[in-house]
């Protein structure tokens, strides 16, 4: 007679990686609905934040006037709730993936969660580094439990601030010619740290028509972009943030920074340590759909509204409540 246990061992690998994901989770007699992720290690974990101002020429992409405003706010509420905070800037490709690449292999084991910002242009599955696109599925993959075990069973959290551009399909291309996907620079980074070659990209031509420098450039401007946005299964204990819903648009204040990380920093501010976190985001999702754009250099933008959203994996209730001293 087959054993559970035989019957779980096997399988196609899916089946293989999933085991390794829900296997962390003990086994209850009671199933308690307001059962919380055990939030009481040594240390809340580190906040990456991945900051994009600046683009590559050849993608023709537009400077993101204003992320500088939401990287600091940023960086100020998670270090209020207790996390290590890490800033990068205008990262391109390979080093971004480098970065991403070290934290997933860092020991988490004393940590609470894991948390990582994107604020960039983006479009569909992909979001923009300095010089070229890269899948969201390819930095999220590298925190499954059958690659980062010491964050089976917490909270890993992705918050992605990007703005749709229309693209041709874009490559990198190295000294020898040889014309390499974005998403795989991974696997030469980690096999042999990625060839440091001329890296170029097929011309990207952006949707955001407001998107430019205005007349007084400490004016606090409205900018609008179409956006399109794919939430990907990431895995159990996953939470997918994204500035905007498909069929909605992303707006930016040059000055003030965007609205979605302007209402989540405030409700941060408000409920970071007292809300349930999907509870504060269903919060943040009503404050940005309350707006609508009164004033703009192009008259089309003229009421354009957003609604941002969040696809949870989380397996319980989500709390960052104080540490201890």
């Amino acid at each position: 007679m087959s054993s559970a246990l035989e019957l779980r061992g096997t399988g196609c690998a899916g089946e293989e990686q999933n085991m390794t994901e829900t296997d962390a989770f003990p086994k209850r007699e009671m199933f308690d609905p307001a059962e919380k992720y055990k939030m009481d290690h040594k240390r809340r974990g580190v906040a990456l934040i991945f900051n994009h101002e600046r683009f590559f020429w050849h993608l023709t992409l537009p400077d993101r006037r204003g992320t500088s405003a939401d990287r600091d706010n940023l960086q100020r509420r998670f270090s209020d709730l207790g996390f290590e905070v890490k800033c990068f800037n205008d990262l391109k490709a390979e080093e971004l993936l480098l970065k991403i690449h070290e934290a997933s292999t860092t020991s988490h084991v004393d940590a609470d969660c894991f948390l990582c910002v994107f604020l960039s242009h983006g479009e569909g599955n992909h979001i923009y580094a300095y010089d070229a696109k890269i899948e969201i599925q390819t930095l999220t993959g590298l925190f499954k439990g059958d690659r980062c075990q010491s964050l089976v069973g917490k909270p890993k959290i992705f918050i992605i601030q990007e703005r749709l551009a229309l693209t041709v399909t874009a490559v990198d291309v190295s000294d020898d010619g040889i014309a390499v996907q974005a998403s795989h620079m991974l696997l030469k980074i980690v096999e042999n740290k990625a060839c440091r070659g001329n890296q170029h990209d097929v011309p990207v031509i952006p949707l955001d028509v407001v998107d430019h420098q205005t007349d007084v450039p400490d004016a606090n401007v409205t900018q609008v972009d179409a956006a399109s946005v794919y939430t990907l299964p990431a895995g159990a204990d996953f939470l997918m943030c994204y500035s905007v819903a498909e069929g909605y648009y992303s707006h930016r204040e040059t000055v003030n920074g965007s609205w979605y990380i302007q209402d989540l920093c405030e409700m941060l501010g408000k409920f970071g340590s007292s809300l349930e976190f999907t509870e504060l985001l269903t919060l943040v999702n009503r404050k940005v759909s309350q707006r609508r754009v009164d004033f703009c250099k192009d008259p089309n933008a003229i009421g354009k509204k957003q609604v941002p959203c969040f696809a949870s994996m989380l397996t319980k209730k989500l709390h960052f409540f104080p540490k201890s001293k």
